[in-house]
């Protein structure tokens, strides 16, 4: 059986995403971790201020969402 797969489509095959999709994964786990940090800093009693309540977890959720793009974002 022989391969009728070419160099070009072989090398695009090695690697699934592009280093700019990379670039974009590592933003968005610094943005995570950024919002669990903010979540953390809190100083009210059990997290329960504005910061460890609201601020935290919307930027958390930003990060996944920035994630799902830079997983899907597709190069020129």
């Amino acid at each position: 059986m022989t391969s009728f797969m070419t160099r070009e489509t072989m090398e695009k095959s090695k690697m699934p995403f592009k280093p700019q999709n990379y670039k974009l994964m590592i933003i968005g786990i610094v943005i995570i971790v950024s919002g669990f940090i903010i979540m953390s800093i809190d100083g009210e009693e059990y997290g329960y201020g504005f910061l460890g309540l609201t601020l935290g977890p919307l930027v958390v959720l930003s990060g996944f969402i920035f994630q799902f793009f830079a997983i899907f974002h597709k190069g020129k």
